[in-house]
């Protein structure tokens, strides 16, 4: 598959909890956007395949693992790599980094399902080629 797709991201007042540090659902914002852009790198609009082809991809299962805190306005690198591209889903491995330290990795699959009728369908052709190549 190919290579990692790194993202960066800055922590705002808004991503913190009380204690200062990023709050733990946030990093699943963070990877969201992430994979959002690695898309768009690729050359795959996500309201192209809603509005052309009835599709849309949403999240299957996602498994976090928290290393280290991230804090108000730290820099972070969102890196996105393709484990395994399926027929009508696509395996993440994403980790959250503040320079050489880890904070954050998980595991996240998302599938592609119709939208009409929100079962599952095989990825779209020319999106599947495009992601192969990314």
């Amino acid at each position: 598959m190919p290579s990692a797709f790194d993202w960066t991201v800055r922590v705002y007042y808004e991503d913190t909890d009380a204690g200062g540090i990023v709050f733990y659902a946030n990093y699943l914002k963070f990877f969201e956007r992430a994979r959002t852009e690695w898309l768009r790198a690729a050359g795959v609009g996500q309201q192209e395949l809603l509005e052309a082809e009835g599709a849309a991809f949403v999240v299957k299962r996602a498994s976090l693992d928290y290393h280290a805190p991230a804090r108000l306005d730290d820099v972070l690198t969102i890196r996105t790599t393709v484990e395994k591209l399926g027929r009508a889903s696509v395996q993440f491995a994403q980790q959250a980094w503040k320079g050489e330290l880890l904070l954050t990795s998980a595991s996240v699959k998302v599938g592609c399902v119709d939208t009409a009728t929100m079962r599952p369908r095989s990825l779209p052709e020319q999106a599947a080629d495009k992601m192969r190549a990314a």
